[in-house]
This record gives structure tokens, sequence and C-alpha cells, in this order.
């Protein structure tokens, strides 16, 4: 994916989590450099542009011993740092962030957030995602209602800081290197209790997978199991629920379809407006009313 990027002259855009899997991912960067994996760009750029992920990778290097599996270890006996290399370059300061986008050279812009719901890799899809040559490259898991989940499902149009970004970058994704334990970790986790726990609550996963996860748990491990949704309480001391809440099934909206030029910006304003008017919920009547007037004012000029 590197070089396919790197030579149609795009950058290779990597939302990762800053505490784990960043590392994890310098990690691969290095043997790909190492070995010379990507060809005809040996000193392509890596930019790590979140400073949580710069200060926890610092702390990675400081606790080689402790944090790294054998593998690592190895190297690190050898010399070798197995996070670091020539060409990375660690962004911090907001003015270093910015400067990565006005660079024209291909390089690889690792940054957090990992869901693309915050931080700074907003800005860096806002100013590749329109982009044919580069490449939007995920590395983890994409929750229900995220901005990578949208991307991941195919929407075309997406809305980052209030505007329209037509999703036109090759999108790709890397199974495999996620943080969290499967299903068989989660069990031998729970079976390392001496004393068997007494009630188990599931409540990190989507709807369908919590509740499959909760049937085997029952019927295959005999544990007493629940997934809670939220707003529902459980007393722990009297072993017994409070307050149930049922699940409320959220009706996706369908991926938005590009429209080509002005005409688009024209629907990007009209969702705009949309957000407008639900932010004046609970304003003065005098307020709405007049906002009100001035809407129906301007659709009389236009219904036509």
């Amino acid at each position: 994916m590197i070089q396919e990027t790197l030579d149609r002259g795009g950058n290779v855009v990597i939302p990762a989590f800053a505490v784990g899997r960043t590392q994890e991912v310098l990690y691969y960067l290095r043997r790909i450099k190492e070995e010379g994996l990507v060809k005809n760009h040996p000193h392509f750029p890596v930019y790590l542009d979140s400073p949580l992920a710069v200060e926890a990778t610092h702390v990675f290097k400081k606790n080689m011993l402790d944090c790294y599996d054998e593998e690592a270890k190895t190297l690190v006996m050898k010399g070798v740092n197995p996070i670091f290399f020539p060409g990375l370059r660690l962004s911090v300061t907001s003015q270093e962030s910015v400067a990565i986008n006005f660079d024209d050279s291909p390089k690889v812009i690792i940054s957090a957030a990992g869901m693309c719901d915050a931080g700074r890799i907003r800005h860096h899809l806002k100013h590749n995602l329109w982009r044919p040559e580069c490449t939007i490259l995920f590395a983890g898991y994409q929750a229900a209602g995220t901005l990578g989940r949208s991307i991941i499902d195919g929407r075309e149009v997406v809305k980052i800081f209030g505007e329209a970004i037509e999703v036109r970058a090759q999108i790709r994704s890397i199974e495999g290197i996620s943080g969290h334990a499967d299903q068989k970790g989660l069990f031998a986790w729970l079976d390392g209790y001496l004393e068997k726990p007494g009630k188990v609550f599931v409540v990190h996963g989507e709807d369908a997978t919590c509740q499959e996860f909760v049937r085997i748990l029952k019927e295959e491990k005999g544990y007493d199991a629940a997934a809670p949704y939220s707003g529902s309480v459980y007393d722990l001391k009297e072993n017994r629920w409070l307050a149930v809440t049922e699940g409320v099934l959220i009706k996706k909206d369908a991926p938005a379809k590009k429209a080509a030029g002005v005409f688009g910006r024209l629907l990007a304003a009209g969702e705009r407006l949309m957000q407008v008017i639900r932010r004046n919920e609970g304003g003065t009547n005098k307020d709405l009313a007049k906002f009100a007037d001035q809407i129906n004012s301007l659709c009389d000029k236009w219904d036509r």
C-alpha cells in the first residue's frame, strides 16, 4: 500500500490510537524501511503527529525490556530501537502539525484519534480524503457512528469541520493488530479467576456481538452474564437489577451520494442549515420566529 501510494505521489494517512497501536505501526514501518520493501523511495518520511502518541512512544523507549515481547527484546539486545528509524519525524506543536499538509512530498502520516472523531487526524483527512492519489489506511476497529466507520462503510461525502469533503482517496484497512483481546483471550481472562465471577457484564462492543457473547458465556461456559444498555442500574451489594433500559434501534442514514460542482456546495449548505436549526432549539420565541421568517423568505425566492 505504501509503495503504490508513494508511486502515485500521494500520502498514506493512518488513523491510530496513541498508546499501543501507534507503536505497533512504527514497529512494522521500521522493518519495512530496514528490509527495503518500498522501492525507489528509500528515505520516505514518516510523521507521527500526536503529542500523546509521542509521549507514549518515549515511555515505550524507556521501558523496552518491560514492555516488549521476545522478538522486540532481541532487537534491543542487538542495539536496535524497534520503534525508531531514519525518517521518523515527531510533531508536537500545532505549527508542526499544520506544516505537514503544506509539504508536497509523498509521506506517511500517523495521527490520532484512531476512529477519526477528534484530534489532529481530522485535519489530515480534510487535506487528503479528496485526493485520489492518497490512501487512508485504518489500523483498528471503527465503531458504529464514528467518522472512521462512515468512511469504511463507503460514504462518498463526509462532513469535517462543517465542510463537505468528497471521499476520493483509496480506503484500506489492516486486520489483526487490534489492541483488544478476542473471544478466546476473554475466555482465558475469565478462566484465570481462582473464584468464578458471580456476574459478568458485557459492555464494550456492538449490540449483536455483545448479545452473542453473552449467549456463549451462559450456554457454553456457565456464567451468569448480561449485556446491559446505557441507563441500566445493577446493585452489586443486593445482587439485583434496579433498572433495566431497553435498547433502541438506530436507523442508519443511507450513504451520501456525491453531488457535482456547485450543486454539491448547495447541498452541503442545506445540511449545515439543518445543523444550525437544531442548535437553536430552546431559543426565545422572538428569535426563532425571526429565523423561521428568514428561511421562508429565502425559500419563497428560490422555490421555482
